[in-house]
């Protein structure tokens, strides 16, 4: 159960990546998602109380606009003000990203783009700039909390991207309260996340006495060091697939286009074979 708490999380360390002074664009996307209010949330104390988050998801309830459950035989209630509280999160904006206006949506599918042009807002991050990729994933793990593969980009992630680089209000005291919400409904089936914020949540109640908790591993919390990892790893990739591009089509022609046999006689075939041997 760990290990699946752990998958669904990403922490990040503000201090560290805010000191990133060679790669603008990657400064610049962490400096959006202070500003966009996720700070508290996304930067909180990365510790995994395991038996704790055990107690909480084999319990939990939505109790009217609570969620309630019973750790170490004591009961306890989460409100949606106790949540927003807790992370310093914004209670003001957007809560739908539908909402996100069209013609800011339009500039992004440029300016995300690795080369300039167009691309779709729902495809491979693959043609994104290395910051977009990054907050891509940091969206699909740490904040929308889905299960599966994290190579493409889907509509609302890119929606949400984009109120984040254009600085738009967002409540995201809502939208997380409303995922975690999703987590402990059992007929959904979500993916278990926020491993580190249900932890900071329980910690500050008075009446729990929390165990030993296990710091998260490094790789999974964003720092200079991890980041920068993450941008040579996706420029080796980048120029991997440059170079096998034009081998691919190349290969691809000499397919279309046999060459017709010549027969030959076993005499005509030795030297071809000797000259294959050297």
């Amino acid at each position: 159960m760990a290990s699946a708490f752990i998958t669904y999380s990403y922490q990040i360390n503000f201090e560290s990546v805010l000191m990133i002074h060679d790669h603008e664009g990657m400064l610049n996307m962490f400096k959006a998602l202070e500003a966009s209010g996720l700070r508290r949330f996304l930067g909180c104390e990365s510790v995994l109380y395991e038996k704790e988050l055990g107690h909480f998801f084999d319990t939990a309830l939505i109790q009217g606009e609570d969620i309630t459950g019973v750790i170490s035989g004591k009961f306890v209630s989460i409100s949606p003000t106790l949540f927003a509280k807790a992370f310093d999160l914004p209670t003001v904006g957007i809560t739908n990203f539908s909402e996100v206006p069209k013609d800011n949506v339009y500039d992004a599918r440029s300016l995300f783009s690795q080369k300039g042009v167009q691309i779709d807002v729902h495809g491979k991050k693959k043609y994104m700039k290395h910051e977009f990729r990054l907050l891509n994933d940091i969206l699909a793990k740490a904040i929308t909390v889905k299960a599966g593969s994290f190579d493409s980009v889907t509509v609302e992630r890119f929606q949400m991207m984009t109120a984040i680089h254009y600085g738009l209000k967002v409540n995201w005291s809502k939208v997380l309260f409303n995922v975690l919400k999703d987590m402990v409904d059992r007929s959904q089936r979500k993916a278990k996340g926020f491993a580190a914020q249900i932890g900071v949540l329980l910690k500050g109640i008075p009446t729990i006495t929390m165990g030993d908790g296990v710091p998260f591993p490094s790789a999974k919390i964003l720092s200079m060091k991890t980041v920068h990892t993450y941008i040579v790893t996706n420029t080796t990739i980048d120029a991997r697939a440059e170079s096998e591009e034009p081998g691919m089509a190349k290969t691809a022609v000499e397919m279309k286009t046999p060459k017709a046999k010549k027969k030959t006689s076993s005499t005509d075939e030795i030297p071809a074979i000797i000259g294959r041997l050297f």
